[in-house]
């Protein structure tokens, strides 16, 4: 009988150790994800995996097709602009807690680093090295889902079917507000965005819309009626994620940065453009005093 209960007392002490281990994170900081575009063909899937610097005998590769794709983007964008195959492919190399998102493309067309980097923020996913890749140019819209797919799998971040669908209703929603005001410039629109609500928590869609209207303004950015509704709808199904925007706050500072700092070299031009006018304006007005 003394031996039933060592035993006992044995399983319970293993299951008590056993459980927070099973509570650990899947994976720690430097680890490696990588997802592959199921259109590749095997020498595209080698010249990528180079292209990541990744021995495909050191990671566990996770594919992504073009139905997974259509899941989430179906929605909002056209089966033109997905495509008929998956071809994005990414590295995620994950960073310590305060590190913030580094996103780094390569062939991409559609999607912008912010783009990306923003819609996984608000997915919930934080601290990473990303590169979204692809073997010739592409729209680069099947980098989001490989990147949800891999943290499902791989990570111990719960990223819910909401935060998904809103996170590439935001990637959509930007790129083509990019194709009117520029990519850039509307990347730096939905980042300040995030940045008041952030700050100054809305409640009602009117509050809403006039916190993008002010954005707006302060950004010398133009909405069209039709822009203004697809935005005010964006943001109403963000505001109503479960976001800790604390932490969004601080992971936003340095997508903003980065975006000032792109955003500063043609702004720096077009300030030195400007001032060299005036000064031609000044001196032919000097000139017509004589």
């Amino acid at each position: 009988m003394k031996y039933w209960i060592r035993g006992i007392l044995a399983f319970v002490v293993l299951f008590a150790f056993a459980m927070p281990m099973s509570a650990m994170a899947k994976t720690q900081p430097g680890d490696v994800l990588v997802t592959l575009g199921k259109g590749l063909s095997d020498a595209q899937e080698e010249s990528v995996l180079d292209e990541m610097d990744v021995n495909r005998e050191d990671v566990e590769i996770i594919y992504v097709n073009i139905d997974e794709e259509r899941e989430y983007l179906g929605d909002y964008i056209s089966d033109e602009k997905i495509g008929n195959q998956t071809i994005s492919s990414t590295k995620i190399t994950m960073l310590e807690e305060g590190k913030g998102l580094d996103v780094k493309t390569h062939n991409i067309t559609y999607v912008t680093e912010g783009m990306y980097a923003n819609a996984l923020l608000t997915a919930g996913i934080q601290d990473a090295e990303i590169f979204v890749t692809a073997p010739f140019p592409v729209s680069g819209t099947g980098g989001l889902t490989g990147i949800l797919k891999a943290y499902d799998q791989k990570t111990d971040v719960k990223i819910s079917d909401e935060q998904k669908k809103v996170a590439n209703e935001e990637l959509v929603r930007t790129a083509q507000l990019g194709e009117d005001i520029g990519k850039e410039k509307a990347t730096q629109l939905v980042t300040r965005i995030k940045q008041e609500m952030a700050e100054n928590p809305v409640e009602t869609k009117e509050d809403l819309q006039q916190l993008i209207q002010k954005v707006a303004k302060d950004l010398d950015v133009n909405l069209t009626d039709e822009q203004m509704s697809k935005l005010v709808t964006l943001f109403n199904h963000i505001k109503n994620l479960d976001i800790d925007w604390g932490q969004l706050k601080n992971q936003l500072q340095k997508v903003s940065q980065q975006l000032d700092e792109f955003l500063s070299d043609e702004d720096t031009q077009s300030f030195f453009s400007k001032v060299l006018n005036a000064i031609g304006s000044l001196i032919d007005t000097i000139k017509s005093w004589f």
